[in-house]
């Protein structure tokens, strides 16, 4: 449960979560009593349509998908059977699984164990996991990890060189829902390529996590790969990390996954509780309300006081931008939703973009999060007579957040008792029930992200371009054009900017036999197959 308490009325109000001690401070957001009884018949539908969901309602209409990351920490709200049989089973496959690899049951083909993990995943198959792995990662854990997360060939040699004489005790996950994303793929081709350049076949060092029936689960049952653990289609990418998605990562590198489960379940039931006073997701979803005049009027910044939340920020950019950019609203009306994200860290942006937040333009309302705790190995050491480093880090948030008050800036301060794994559980499953209940007030769909599949089509289209102008120029005899004539040449006169980057691409080091006569990236140049 958690209770809220009133500190010289309503503009000083604390909401506390009893069992994970978590305390939302919104004193200095500008909250009202109007405000909150004008709201107050949108919560009450809000609720009911979470309590829906939860029950196993569609809560995805335009996918006809249900919407089941709750039941994740709680099977038996699952609401069917073998969904309840399978979320138990998983959880139990991928504790046993990684036991057996840290005891070396499981081992490399070369190599008594393994020591290294290559994650290849993108968008909610690597935030998540990343933010996890890294938030809660000790000197002593049981493998290092190494993230492929983007289709950069840069990226792919800085992480190989990383692993570098390791390579072959590397354990590869493969996380893809579909099986068929392309940053994924290319990840996993690039990884494959160089086991193969060691003399080692890839399926003894792979694991997928994926639908099932997916290119990606036939993939590694053909090529005979460790082991595969399941995604499934009531599951979202970007609230997947209670999943097979996370507790992977998290098995693998030896955090515990009860206790990131049990926190997020003891949150859920916290924001379960339909009372607007009492239910902190439902706060933090009222602040954001009013903060933006439920239009996204204002960005939210994130600002956690601790290194080991630093991809914090990132992680909830996905989460609130995936889940509450629409165009639409449930009632096909145009909307243009959203509320824009952003953040790193403190006290590092104390000496970055805080100066902007504190005197310059008003656009905005921030959330700092502290740690109560300060996570040092041994005594806290004093930098100064009976100051320690941890007090400087406390000091410097709650400096902030008075000199950001003092000129009238909107405020939520965040604390944790600790970052462990039953909080950082506890922290996921507040924002996705935030996000959530938001998305009610605002009648919208929080569960798909049309806009992202139009960008994966919008790339397809542009390789395509690239095929049909190679092939074009390379069937020519020397013929020289422009960028403009040879868009105009294969029928696509509308993308004549798109093939001049692509051939500029493609010039530069003279890929596919095409070269450039003229000044690089000016629209005279022109393109021709090499002599």
């Amino acid at each position: 449960m958690s209770d809220s308490l009133d500190w010289h009325g309503f503009h000083h109000r604390l909401v506390r979560v009893g069992e994970l001690g978590f305390v939302i401070d919104l004193s200095t957001m500008p909250l009202s009593e109007q405000a909150e009884r004008e709201l107050a018949p949108s919560f009450a539908n809000a609720f009911d349509e979470m309590r829906e969901i939860e029950a196993g309602a569609i809560g995805n209409p335009d996918e006809q998908r249900r919407v089941g990351h709750y039941w994740l920490r709680s099977p038996e709200r699952a609401p069917e059977p073998e969904w309840r049989a399978a979320i138990v089973e998983t959880r139990e496959r991928i504790q046993a699984f990684a036991a057996r690899v840290h005891a070396g049951e499981i081992a490399p083909p070369e190599g008594d164990r393994f020591s290294e993990v290559l994650h290849i995943g993108i968008g909610g198959s690597a935030l998540g996991p990343q933010l996890a792995v890294e938030a809660l990662s000790r000197a002593d854990d049981p493998v290092r990890f190494t993230w492929l997360d983007n289709t950069d060939p840069n990226g792919f040699d800085a992480a190989f060189e990383r692993l570098a004489g390791r390579l072959a005790r590397t354990l590869i996950v493969v996380v893809s829902k579909s099986g068929g994303t392309p940053e994924t793929r290319n990840g996993l081709e690039h990884a494959c390529a160089r086991l193969r350049a060691l003399g080692l076949e890839p399926g003894p060092q792979l694991v997928a996590v994926t639908a099932e029936g997916s290119a990606l689960e036939r993939r590694s049952h053909e090529e005979g790969w460790l082991e595969r653990f399941p995604m499934w289609d009531w599951v979202g990418g970007r609230t997947s990390l209670s999943s097979a998605v996370g507790l992977v990562p998290m098995s693998l590198a030896g955090h515990d996954v009860d206790a990131f489960l049990a926190g997020a379940g003891e949150m859920d039931a916290a924001t379960r509780v339909a009372d607007l006073t009492l239910n902190p997701a439902a706060r933090l979803a009222l602040a954001w309300h009013v903060a933006t005049s439920g239009r996204g009027l204002r960005d939210m910044v994130i600002i956690p006081y601790r290194d080991r939340l630093a991809l914090l920020a990132r992680y909830l950019q996905q989460l609130v931008m995936e889940s509450l950019g629409k165009r639409f609203d449930r009632d096909g009306r145009l909307v243009r939703q959203g509320i824009t994200v952003y953040g790193n860290k403190g006290s590092t942006d104390q000496h970055a973009y805080i100066q902007q937040l504190r005197d310059g333009v008003d656009n905005y309302f921030v959330t700092l999060i502290g740690v109560l705790d300060d996570g040092a190995a041994a005594a806290p050491l004093e930098v100064e007579p009976g100051i320690t480093s941890g007090d400087y880090l406390l000091g410097f948030l709650l400096g902030t957040r008075r000199a950001l008050a003092e000129d009238g800036r909107q405020v939520i301060t965040l604390m944790l008792p600790r970052l462990d794994a039953r909080a950082l559980g506890g922290l996921v499953a507040l924002y996705e029930r935030a996000v959530g209940l938001y998305a009610s007030l605002v009648r919208i769909n929080a569960y798909h992200q049309p806009g992202v599949e139009a960008g994966k089509q919008a790339a397809a289209g542009v390789l395509r371009l690239q095929r049909a102008l190679v092939e074009a120029i390379s069937a020519s005899t020397g013929e020289a054009l422009s960028a403009q004539s040879w868009a105009e040449r294969i029928g696509e006169p509308q993308h004549a900017v798109e093939a001049l980057w692509v051939l500029e691409h493609l010039a530069f080091d003279e890929r596919a036999g095409i070269v450039r006569e003229g000044v690089p990236g000016d629209p005279a140049a022109r393109y021709r197959a090499a002599d």
